[in-house]
């Protein structure tokens, strides 16, 4: 507890600045989702305090970021899209992925499992962050000029028909469901013939085509309809929300020019009185639990989303532990990564209980909090306390901020958030393999499939993809090279290691000698398999030397054995040198050792070998 209170008012400090700093970007990414801005803030204010209670990075400071609401928002509007676009209707389910998420991340954390997260390939996370990037570019283009597809009567108009049809089908299929025979008896039908009435039909139109409109694709489909309509008023409050926060920056860093931003424009658009578009309200007082996950859980709702879930869990890991190594390189501290999931698990959960976002430790917002202050877990604390006094204190202000300068804070947040490093590196990076007639980086090809992937089509999927790709690659490789420095495929004479220069020149017709070099695992097996083919007819005996063998699995495993059987059969001998302790075991649990090689046959040293070889070769008996 002393240790707690350390620094008190340099945490305090360092909390309040950072909680001021997660306030615009809380706000930004819960419209951004769909759940609506105090989904936003309800995520900042739980996850920033029990991430940093709990969690192993003491100057830590989480909360929603761009890449996690990013998976967020496709999965939401899938949902939703399910629920007939009710929102109330698909939040149990929405929060029961994101409960679902934190939980994933406690279980790495007790599994100790974080020490793995850094193995996830780069160009897969680079590939996947500028992806990022353009999916917040592309989708935040429609509301920086004021238009919103659902609003825009002729558009929506279009969907009238679709929407009659769907309501019908709604109907039928629920009465089919309560075992109702429709062509036996239409009383029913006819019964609930009011539910198909104009409102309604407005309303499925509007789900229809707020659809129709979402997502990168959604975006660019109506976005010609979009700029025909166009609101300058919004688009000038945008343009000048981008400008503040680049110019600012040039001015000073002490103030972050994203809430000077907000701060200015929103005031001047108030104190105007333009008319603007604000956000949507955000409620005063307290967060409630929403108990309807529990009270009206259906475990089939959210089976196709375990995925996401997933995704959301190692994608929020990977964000929370690269922070870490931040703050711990800024304070020369060590962070514990089991611990700091632990955290952001347990944040996660109880976030998306009272209808938060899920996030991860947000780089920018620890660097403030340490700028300022900040050196012990009080401080992340402070921050969520500071985001929960603006809620209760100022949600009417807030509520009045205009949506076109979240959108204009999201769009540098899009341009931030894309891998410029990866993306230079593009044209240096070798060719490495060979895809038809052509020569291209593999770490350029991973990098560009998930990329267009997670922009076009899925996020979750993408990422999935990019791992297979990756893993792939990486074994052909890694077999390639084995291969290479083994050399199993080489039909030249050998070089002869420094013990066999002294080996008896009359025995080297009958005598073959293999060097195996390296791991003999799945990727490099196919051309183990090409030994037999490089042995001599006039051998009698092979020697194969593995003190240089470290590791073999089990597709090395069968294949060696496969070649054991078969020079066995033509009657050859066959001598191991030098077998270390892996691969000797797992010769023997399938008992390589002793039915195809006996103990006589294995040798620790070559020069034990040569005496075998001396005492038991029909040259040296006939000599």
């Amino acid at each position: 507890m002393k240790n707690f209170f350390s620094n008190f008012k340099g945490d305090t400090f360092g909390g309040i600045t950072a909680g001021i700093v997660a306030l615009p970007l809380a706000l930004a990414f819960g419209v951004s989702s769909g759940l609506g801005p105090s989904a936003g803030l309800y995520g900042a204010i739980f996850l920033s305090f029990f991430a940093a209670l709990l969690g192993g990075t003491n100057t830590q400071i989480s909360g929603p970021t761009a890449p996690m609401t990013a998976v967020s928002m496709v999965m939401i509007a899938g949902i939703i899209g399910l629920n007939d676009g009710d929102v109330s209707k698909a939040l149990p389910a929405i929060l029961t992925v994101f409960v679902m998420a934190g939980l994933f991340q406690v279980g790495l954390g007790v599994l100790g499992l974080g020490k793995y997260i850094k193995y996830i390939p780069y160009p897969v996370v680079s590939g996947f962050m500028t992806a990022i990037g353009v999916i917040i570019l592309i989708t935040q283009i429609l509301p920086a000029i004021g238009y919103y597809p659902k609003e825009d009567v002729a558009f929506v108009n279009q969907f009238v028909p679709e929407a009659e049809e769907v309501i019908l089908e709604s109907i039928l299929k629920d009465e089919v469901g309560k075992g109702v025979l429709v062509l036996e008896n239409f009383s029913e039908t006819i019964n609930r013939a009011h539910e198909v009435s104009d409102v309604a039909i407005q309303n499925e139109a509007k789900s229809l085509a707020s659809r129709e409109s979402s997502g990168v694709i959604g975006t660019l489909r109506v976005l010609p309809r979009g700029i025909m309509l166009i609101n300058w008023l919004e688009l000038i409050l945008a343009l000048t929300t981008i400008a503040i926060i680049y110019g600012f920056k040039k001015i000073t860093t002490a103030i972050p020019s994203t809430l000077v931003a907000l701060l200015v424009v929103s005031g001047v658009a108030f104190g105007f009185e333009l008319d603007y578009r604000p956000i949507e309200e955000i409620p005063s007082g307290l967060p409630i639990p929403n108990l309807s996950i529990f009270t009206d859980f259906n475990f089939g709702n959210v089976v196709p989303y375990v995925f996401t879930a997933i995704t959301l869990a190692l994608l929020g890991a990977i964000d929370s532990l690269l922070t870490s190594v931040v703050a711990d390189n800024m304070t020369k501290t060590k962070h514990n990564p089991n611990k700091e999931l632990i955290g952001q698990g347990v944040g996660n959960s109880i976030a998306a209980i009272f209808g938060g976002l899920p996030g991860a430790g947000a780089t920018i917002r620890t660097v403030v909090n340490i700028n300022a202050g900040g050196k012990t877990r009080l401080s992340g604390m402070v921050a969520g306390v500071m985001l929960l006094v603006i809620l209760m204190g100022f949600s009417g202000v807030a509520s009045k901020i205009p949506a076109a300068v979240l959108a204009g804070i999201l769009i540098t947040v899009g341009i931030g958030v894309m891998d410029y490093k990866g993306l230079r590196a593009v044209s240096a990076m070798p060719k490495d393999i060979k895809i038809a007639f052509f020569k291209v980086s593999s770490e350029v090809l991973i990098m560009a499939v998930v990329m267009i992937l997670s922009t076009f089509w899925n996020l979750v999927n993408a990422v999935g993809v990019g791992l297979i790709i990756a893993s792939l690659i990486f074994m052909k490789k890694m077999g390639d090279l084995t291969a290479k420095h083994s050399d199993v495929k080489s039909l030249k004479k050998e070089k002869n290691w420094k013990d066999e220069l002294s080996f008896p020149e009359k025995l080297k017709e009958e005598v073959f000698i293999k060097h195996l070099k390296g791991p003999l695992f799945f990727g490099s097996t196919s051309d183990f398999q090409e030994l037999s083919r490089q042995i001599p007819d006039t051998a009698a005996t092979i020697v194969i030397r593995l003190e240089k063998m470290h590791y073999i699995d089990q597709s090395g495993l069968f294949v060696i054995e496969d070649i054991l059987i078969e020079l066995k059969k033509n009657g050859k001998n066959v001598l191991f040198v030098g077998i270390l302790d892996q691969p000797k075991f797992m010769m023997e649990r399938i008992d390589i050792i002793p039915d195809l090689i006996p103990k006589e046959h294995l040798f620790a040293e070559f020069s034990s070998c040569t005496k075998w070889i001396k005492s038991n070769s029909e040259t040296s008996i006939k000599a």
